[in-house]
């Protein structure tokens, strides 16, 4: 398995230091890749020292997640002032440069600002026509990576423009691009009351999966908990699917320790998702798959809670 973790977790006992975070980060077993903010993780280093570290580290960097800040909170690529969307416009374009000479793959575009707070605040189709209109020219001017929308259904807005499985694949159509998909964010998925097995397989079927972001939470807030330690089965199901479709991209730790030791509960979920993938395997796809087709919720609870016996 592919596997990168949240940098931010590690920062407090560092710091803030993003070299030396990326040197514990290499200790850890079954930590593969980074994902990396832009331009937040380049803040004190050039791209050349992150690259120089990652070498030594033996890690490879997945991609760029852009991080919009400052004036941007009134919206990046969907700001109505038109001078601010394309700052938004240009820290993209410098990010997949950046992750271009790291040797990344993937731009993460989370639109946290492109929302509303209040009725009558957005002009809801010029937002949505100016966001599309901007990530289609960022699919041109990097042909050679994967741009992908992480949805989210609020925070920071309350109402977020791009913010469900089904407006982001609507957002992708209408985008029009090869290199345009999906990042699907476990929590933010509960957030929306998706399932969050059933979001990730409209948009691997489509072949638009580019990205997955794996925790746990209650589903009201973005709560950042270990992996599995909610929604157990919900996790098991959404890790099936990921096997269903062999998904070949990177899975991405996106949980928050706040009173947890951050390499301690790092290393627990590597553990928990090594385990349900095994538990997966054992059982086997095939089995899954025939139980599944029998829409029958007993059989599918004896299936997987044999394995405590």
């Amino acid at each position: 398995m592919k596997l990168a973790t949240r940098i931010n977790s590690i920062l407090p006992t560092v710091n803030g230091d993003i070299i030396e975070a990326l040197k514990k980060l290499s200790e850890i077993s079954g930590i593969t890749h980074v994902d990396l903010n832009y331009p937040e993780h380049f803040s004190q280093y050039s791209v050349g020292d992150v690259l120089e570290t990652l070498k030594l580290a033996n890690l490879k960097v997945n991609g760029l997640a852009l991080r919009f800040r400052n004036h941007f909170i009134n919206g990046e690529l969907g700001n109505s002032n038109q001078s601010i969307a394309e700052d938004a416009y240009v820290l993209c374009k410098e990010a997949a440069d950046a992750c271009r000479e790291l040797g990344g793959e993937v731009i993460t575009l989370w639109l946290g600002f492109d929302g509303f707070d209040y009725p009558f605040q957005s002009d809801y189709q010029n937002a949505w026509k100016q966001v599309r209109d901007y990530v289609a020219a960022l699919a041109d001017y990097a042909p050679d990576l994967q741009i992908s929308i992480e949805y989210k259904p609020y925070q920071e807005r309350s109402y977020a423009l791009i913010d469900s499985i089904g407006t982001t694949l609507l957002m992708v159509n209408e985008v029009n691009r090869e290199n345009v998909g999906v990042t699907v964010d476990y929590c933010h998925m509960l957030m929306k009351r998706e399932n969050p097995a059933y979001g990730l397989s409209l948009a691997a079927d489509r072949g638009k999966l580019y990205g997955v972001h794996i925790n746990d939470g209650y589903g009201t807030h973005d709560d950042g908990l270990m992996v599995g330690t909610v929604s157990f089965m919900q996790t098991l199901e959404f890790i099936y699917y990921l096997k269903k479709y062999d998904y070949q991209g990177v899975i991405y730790f996106d949980t928050f320790p706040v009173r947890e030791e951050p390499i301690a509960e790092i290393r627990q979920n590597v553990k928990v998702i090594q385990k349900i993938n095994d538990l997966v395997d054992s059982i086997g796809l095939e089995s899954i798959q025939e139980t599944i087709g029998k829409n029958d919720a007993v059989a599918v609870n004896e299936l997987f809670y044999q394995c405590l016996k």
